[in-house]
């Protein structure tokens, strides 16, 4: 089989892994940074073309950076244009890009998740702390990543001036109640196709309330729950992701989902599990890459 990986840094772990694993199993591999591609959107013959010369694969495993989303979508979709196959398609990564409509998506399926706000006016910030519960809580811009754009504001007033500040400076953001019996950790659980791969358990430093291991948080082996399993398999397929990676806090009524990552990083999972993640995508691969099967039917 022809896998392209759409990746921007070729020395990325998550790439090195990747294209090892394929080559592993007897298949051709091109590293492909999609910010150089260019398209022909003509009818009956759409191409993806690099330094002048058309790209042709069975499959592609996007590898879409937060910062490239518009362009790197619409370089994943002319593929499928081509009936090239794609772990996970242009418009699951759309949705899981889009936190908001990722979290209204998971909340018309009845999957658990902190108490969530959404506002564009100031005039009622006092209503919109009162929905989620008043302070302690979290203020998060929509277009944040790894961490960052995530505040924690410990009093109503703090929390005020901050979600003030944010929509005076136009951003879009989100208010979500804080679940304090977390105690700063997350579980990362990936997702290939209907299970969970590997799992982890991220815990923040001393004072920090975010465990993202980018912010400094480290990783140990955790056994998921079967309602910790079964609401990161749900998670994945209500935003129509075939490969993602979900974080989950553990709260008093059970896991709540606060992000499902659609090009979630290997090298934490791998090392803290001891599991071939990047294995698994290639047999994954194998088993349901088939030309054409590019359609994605979910709602929303």
């Amino acid at each position: 089989m022809k896998i392209g990986i759409l990746s921007r840094n070729p020395k990325l772990y998550s790439t090195q892994r990747l294209k090892e694993a394929a080559v592993a199993r007897g298949h051709s591999v091109r590293v492909v940074d999609y910010t150089r591609c260019y398209m022909n959107i003509t009818s009956h013959r759409p191409e993806v073309l690099l330094a002048g010369k058309p790209l042709h694969f069975d499959a592609v495993i996007p590898r879409i950076g937060a910062s490239h989303t518009f362009y790197g979508t619409a370089v994943v979709r002319q593929f499928e244009m081509q009936r090239t196959y794609p772990v996970n398609t242009s418009q699951a990564i759309s949705r899981s890009r889009d936190k908001l409509r990722a979290l209204q998506l998971l909340a018309r399926e009845g999957i658990g998740m902190p108490v969530t706000g959404f506002a564009r006016s100031t005039h009622d910030i006092q209503g919109l702390l009162h929905l989620v519960g008043g302070a302690p809580l979290i203020v998060k811009l929509l277009e944040g990543t790894q961490g960052i754009g995530v505040v924690l504001a410990e009093t109503d007033k703090a929390a005020e001036s901050v979600v003030a500040a944010f929509i005076q400076l136009d951003a879009n953001i989100l208010v979500q109640e804080f679940i304090r019996e977390a105690g700063g950790a997350d579980i990362r659980a990936f997702v290939i196709g209907d299970k969970v791969v590997a799992s982890m358990m991220r815990q923040g430093p001393e004072g920090e309330f975010r465990s993202n291991l980018h912010q400094g948080g480290s990783g140990s082996k955790i056994k998921l729950t079967p309602e910790e399993r079964s609401t990161a398999v749900r998670s994945a397929k209500t935003l129509g992701l075939r490969v993602a990676g979900v974080d989950m806090l553990r709260s008093n009524h059970g896991p709540v989902v606060m992000e499902v990552n659609s090009s979630p990083g290997l090298e934490g999972i791998e090392s803290t599990s001891g599991k071939d993640v990047a294995g698994a995508i290639i047999e994954y691969l194998e088993r349901n890459a088939k030309a054409g099967k590019t359609k994605d039917r979910i709602e929303g």
